[in-house]
């Protein structure tokens, strides 16, 4: 099997912002889930990789990132996701993991073929991170019951695009890491 990575996009989130109201839903289904892969990733010594926006806090790091959203309002959908001191963190400024980030670089220097990603939002950040790493020829598994949306609809054609047009394998998460 090759090298894989977990890779937990956006879920350290304040959830002050202009969409938050149309993400929280899903978010809370999707934290208990995410929770449950990041354990067995840890067990199984699969690398986690935390890749979050950092929303125009552009003097932040990923502890203040952390910091500000476990004080946030939405501490408990963070709280259960927190990195742990194994966990790297890459910060973005855009929807991709890939766009202007070290992200692929750091891949390459631990061998990782297989990324599994999950986080949020499926209909963008999600879509756009695989293309890219499709782009960059590593295989992406997205666990359907790991990513978070806005717009159901459009989450339902993203995961279709990722399997169709990326050749990505969408799956529920229990079939991971068994």
């Amino acid at each position: 099997m090759s090298k894989s990575a977990l890779t937990v996009l956006d879920m350290i989130n304040t959830y002050d912002h202009e969409d938050a109201e149309l993400l929280l839903s899903s978010a809370e289904k999707v934290v208990p889930v995410v929770a449950g892969l990041l354990q067995r990733a840890r067990d199984k010594d699969v690398p986690v990789i935390y890749v979050n926006d950092n929303f125009g806090e552009w003097r932040s790091h990923h502890g203040e990132l952390l910091g500000k959203a476990l004080a946030g309002p939405h501490a408990r959908l963070v709280e259960p996701l927190r990195p742990d001191d194994a966990s790297l963190f890459v910060v973005k400024a855009r929807h991709s993991a890939f766009f202007e980030t070290p992200l692929s670089y750091l891949l390459r220097q631990q061998g990782t073929e297989r990324l599994v990603l999950c986080g949020q939002v499926t209909e963008q950040c999600i879509l756009y991170s695989c293309l890219d790493a499709h782009i960059r020829h590593f295989d992406v598994t997205v666990p359907r019951d790991a990513v978070a949306c806005m717009y159901p609809e459009l989450a339902d054609a993203a995961l279709r695009m990722i399997e169709r047009n990326m050749g990505a394998r969408a799956c529920d998460s229990a079939e991971l890491w068994r």
